[in-house]
């Protein structure tokens, strides 16, 4: 991440470029999702990165219209780098492109705590709208487990049952939960200790969870 004199200090040379309006606006975007991995949600405000931009307050309510309307394209432009981040390689083992995955998403949660954070309990707390960026997140994390190695070595690593599905669901809650409380207070397990638990566990209780035949 890089610090907010060098943040005002790029924006600053590219403004006197000639930029469109969606690149000036995707510049932004940018910046402001720097600004919220060290911030929550609500301490990152119109004035906030228009002083970090070294900007007019008015040209960013002229690209975003209000501070809800910008809260809701900074947290959309975070939850795409979160997707992205965390992609899986597309082919190889199933369990290794499942930790590869974890390990980059406790990265990112590392890297973007406060930020990451703030849309949990934005999610958790009734507001429509950072809910409805979280549950496409999630969705597009989970959907992940069930697609095939492109490669042809691997396949899935999970049948792609109703059954299944609702396990991952319940799995990735707790995935979260485990990463968000390690990040805060990792006292007595390793990094490798909660890559292994994590990339482990959903298997584990897949098999656990599926009837024997006699």
């Amino acid at each position: 991440m890089t610090g907010g004199t060098q943040d005002r200090t790029a924006v600053g040379r590219t403004s006197r470029t000639r930029l469109s309006p969606a690149e000036r606006r995707s510049q932004l975007l940018d910046l402001g999702v720097t600004l919220l991995a060290h911030r929550s949600l609500d301490e990152l405000s119109i004035e906030v990165l228009a002083e970090e931009a070294g900007i007019s307050r008015g040209l960013l309510y002229h690209y975003f219209g209000s501070k809800h309307a910008f809260h809701e394209a900074v947290v959309r432009r975070a939850a795409d780098d979160l997707i992205a981040q965390t992609a899986p390689p597309s082919s190889g083992d199933p369990l290794e492109r499942l930790a590869t995955s974890m390990a980059a998403y406790l990265a990112y949660v590392e890297a973007s705590y406060e930020g990451y954070l703030s849309l949990v309990k934005g999610a958790q707390g009734g507001n429509e709208t950072l809910r409805a960026i979280y549950d496409e997140a999630r969705a597009a994390l989970t959907d992940r487990i069930f697609v095939e190695d492109q490669g042809g070595d691997g396949g899935a690593l999970l049948p792609d049952t109703p059954a299944t599905r609702l396990l991952v669901r319940g799995w990735s809650a707790m995935a979260e939960d485990v990463v968000l409380s390690w990040v805060a207070a990792p006292t007595g397990v390793t990094r490798d200790e909660l890559l292994h638990l994590l990339a482990t566990s959903l298997p584990a209780l897949v098999a656990a969870s599926t009837p024997t035949r006699q």
